[in-house]
């Protein structure tokens, strides 16, 4: 159940898109795009957008160079969530998360499902804070992020969506810190 708050005015937030591919460059990254394009059409803001090879140690780098930034809010990746050899984002995410988002992984396998069947399976999308940080690992697949963005997360950070979204706590995901 989803309900918009009308008492409520959305907050933009500031996300990050990181592309994990040895093959993608901008002119080809369709994931991306459409990941940006949805953003940008909801109202967010793109503080940084990049490409990265599918390299668990090149990945972490750019995850915590970005997670340092203070207008940055969310960091999505695509690509590199698969079973194969050289699929690693999501070692590279699950290193650095303080408490993961467990549900998200469940819910993206539903959403998944609707539309890939069955080879929902072979995905291994993952979410967790870090600092204050949301980061969420995406598959590669431009129908991967229309779904992970449409059904899942333009909900969660719309301020507006009740009865609770990521918006609302963001504030508090370090309040750990504060109580030192």
């Amino acid at each position: 159940m989803n309900i918009k708050s009308k008492e409520r005015h959305f907050i933009p937030m500031g996300f990050g898109i990181l592309t994990v591919s040895d093959s993608r460059i901008f002119s080809n990254d369709k994931s991306g795009d459409i990941l940006q394009e949805r953003i940008l059409n909801s109202g967010h803001y793109i503080i940084s957008r990049d490409i990265v090879k599918d390299d668990k140690v090149s990945i972490r780098k750019v995850l915590k160079k970005w997670i340092l930034k203070k207008n940055l809010d969310v960091i999505i990746s695509t690509g590199g969530t698969g079973l194969t050899g050289r699929d690693v984002t999501v070692e590279a995410h699950s290193e650095l998360y303080e408490k993961r988002i467990n549900a998200f992984e469940i819910l993206f396998t539903k959403v998944s499902m609707e539309t890939i069947g069955m080879s929902a399976i072979q995905s291994r999308a993952c979410a967790g804070v870090v600092s204050g940080t949301f980061l969420f690992a995406l598959p590669g697949s431009p129908s991967a992020c229309k779904d992970a963005w449409d059904k899942i997360l333009c909900k969660q950070f719309d301020y507006r969506n009740l009865p609770c979204n990521f918006v609302e706590i963001l504030p508090r995901l370090e309040e750990h810190k504060r109580r030192k």
